[in-house]
């Protein structure tokens, strides 16, 4: 009989006897697998924390013990436990069930933001807030690791923490292998089963009260007693992760044991002040594909056969593969050019580069700020570094490109992936801020490439430049066929398609329309331009700084569009109407992007129709424009 069809809430993870949760955690696993290979999602880390969050379940009273999970790309067990089960055919797609915690999805998601290493701010300031309305009983919940606590905000976070000695904050270090080795050894198990008894901890405080009570003696052998304790703490436990801050440390537990597991966190549910449990697990535990994949565990899959692992259809080039190619042959050529990764060398396409330059490249952790700081020092040393970022993640590094990179004016390019929508990974994986976000760098120059032979053109010019930051920015998904331009202007600025005259296919138009597409967005305005005649597409190439000849270009049409995979307020479209507008240029411009909002997780198609943004979008605005001037008479 299924166990699994009967987990609708905690409760009844909790009335489970002991002796049934091995079975439990292969119906999760096997539940997991048949899903996640049809939609895709992250795979390898929740079949890794399936014991860990039955466990915490069991132990631990959510909703109102809050959990926090770092990333919450690993909340899959949490969201069956918590009666999501049966959403999950709809994982990641339109109206479906989010890949990543959601707050308007459980009571049990309290956060649901996907950036890494933000879990133990969150626990902080939650547990002070229950502090103060008096939940200060209950415990906050936070569960790290997966790379996460290579990000500096964990340790910013771990220092305010120690600071709150009364506050109930269990930190659940989800150490998987990947990015900390386990500590192993039986004396460390020894030492840590009994450091988690609660016996253990009033047998120190007794001992310690009555070698105190002994005057100078007793002081002399207590110190001697705890420097033996803390010297051999030091020797078995991986305190090299965590500064002395005088948290309590449990660990390592193995994370796929529910007696350890249930053992550690129970103590942790009745210890006073915060706590480190330091739980070991296995990336893709459960499933030989997963384990066996040594590139990332199955961190994350489209859709695969279960029965094999491998993808159900076979990838087709896509941008990331231009720009590895066109690094490669560039820092073949150029010894000065290095490399920077915040962790994600695979995904952004640096991993053949790590490879052929073993000493040119360098992996920094989850540290934007990081990166782009160390960018510009290794700038200042002679070289060019190129950091390889998701677009989303360019966020975190703003100062550090305004103070750090452009004030110095040096010369970091930065290449930005799954730059514009992204579609299934939700909203805080869109790429929609980062053109209105750096554009008002001083100095700044942005490429937004429409395809792959542009993409390499664009890059090769952006490692020549010498006297402040590039960005180059590109989308994810496949490549586009190849756009070829009608005319290059002397600025770079390529016109893409021009009609002047009335075709079998094409609209008569009284009115004029320039469209200035930029990047991804090129091929859909070209295609929506054809339904027109007197429309001229052109594509900039360069979108920071305005080029010349788009004044020009301006002030003869009669109306200007500009449409950009990002987000209207702030963004290109906008600075090129207000650069017009100082230059005197009484032309209207229509704005096509992106509202301010947080686009929810849906496919990119589906989210660029939803705003207006492909060819028939396009079109309805071309229309509506191109033949006002007839409607009005």
């Amino acid at each position: 009989m299924s166990l699994l069809r009967g987990i609708q809430t905690p409760a009844d993870l909790k009335a489970l006897s002991q002796e049934q949760l091995p079975q439990l955690a292969e119906e999760v696993r096997d539940f997991l697998i048949k899903n996640v290979s049809v939609t895709g999602g992250h795979l390898g880390p929740n079949l890794g924390v399936v014991e860990l969050t039955l466990a915490l379940h069991r132990v631990f009273d959510s909703p109102d013990e809050p959990f926090i999970f770092d990333t919450s790309h690993q909340s899959y067990v949490h969201k069956i436990v918590t009666g999501r089960a049966h959403l999950f055919s709809t994982l990641r797609q339109k109206d479906g069930l989010s890949g990543y915690t959601a707050r308007a999805e459980s009571e049990h998601d309290w956060t649901e933001s996907s950036h890494a290493s933000a879990s133990l701010a969150y626990a902080d300031g939650l547990s002070k807030g229950f502090a103060l309305d008096g939940r200060g009983q209950h415990n906050v919940v936070a569960v790290v690791g997966d790379g996460a606590l290579t990000g500096g905000m964990c340790w910013e976070a771990l220092n305010n923490i120690a600071a709150g000695k009364d506050r109930n904050v269990v930190i659940v270090v989800n150490d998987n292998g990947r990015s900390y080795s386990p500590t192993i050894g039986g004396f460390a198990e020894n030492l840590a089963n009994l450091r988690i008894s609660g016996p253990y901890d009033g047998l120190m405080e007794h001992g310690k009260k009555t070698l105190k009570s002994m005057g100078w003696v007793g002081n002399r052998a207590f110190d001697a007693l705890h420097a033996f304790k803390e010297g051999v703490k030091h020797t078995v436990l991986p305190t090299e992760m965590f500064p002395d801050l005088g948290m309590k440390y449990v660990g390592p537990v193995d994370g796929h044991d529910f007696d350890a597991l249930e053992q550690a966190f129970s103590y942790a549910k009745t210890h006073h002040g915060p706590l480190i449990v330091h739980v070991v697990t296995e990336k893709g535990h459960g499933y030989a594909h997963a384990v066996n994949d040594e590139a990332d565990q199955m961190h994350s899959t489209g859709a695969i056969d279960p029965a094999t692992g491998l993808p159900i259809s076979k990838s087709q080039p896509g941008w990331t593969q231009v720009f590895t190619e066109e690094l490669l042959a560039a820092a073949a050529k150029r010894s000065d050019i290095v490399a920077i990764t915040a962790a994600m060398a695979g995904p952004t396409g640096l991993t053949p580069f790590a490879q052929r330059f073993p000493d040119r490249f360098f992996d920094v952790g989850i540290a934007e700020q990081h990166a782009v700081a160390s960018a510009s020092g290794l700038a200042l040393a002679g070289m060019h570094p190129v950091v390889a970022v998701y677009s989303t993640f360019l966020n975190r590094a703003f100062d550090q490109l305004l103070m750090d990179v452009a004030l110095l004016k040096q010369p970091v390019t930065l290449v930005l992936d799954r730059a514009g929508v992204t579609g299934s990974d939700g909203a805080s994986h869109n790429g929609v801020w980062d053109m209105s976000v750096a554009s008002v760098v001083p100095g700044v120059r942005i490429a937004a490439p429409r395809d792959g032979a542009q993409l390499g053109r664009l890059f090769r010019e952006a490692l020549l430049v010498d006297d402040g930051p590039t960005l180059v920015r590109f989308p994810k998904g496949n490549l586009p066929a190849e756009i070829p331009a009608w005319a290059n202007l002397r600025d770079g600025v390529d016109i893409v398609y021009y009609a002047d005259k009335v075709t079998e296919e094409s609209t008569p138009a009284t009115r004029s329309v320039l469209v200035i597409a930029m990047g991804a967005m090129v091929e859909a305005a070209v295609s929506a331009a054809k339904t027109y005649s007197n429309v001229t597409v052109v594509d900039p190439g360069w979108v920071v700084p305005v080029a010349e000849s788009l004044f020009s270009l301006a002030a003869d049409h009669d109306v200007v569009v500009t449409v950009e995979d990002g987000i209207v307020r702030g963004g290109i479209g906008s600075l090129i109407a207000e650069e017009f507008a100082a230059a005197g240029i009484d032309v209207p411009v229509r704005h096509l992007g992106f509202p301010s909002v947080f686009p929810l997780h849906a496919s990119r198609n589906e989210l660029l129709h939803e705003v207006g943004l492909d060819e028939t979008g396009i079109a309805n605005v071309l229309a509506e424009l191109s033949l006002e001037e007839n409607q009005q008479k």
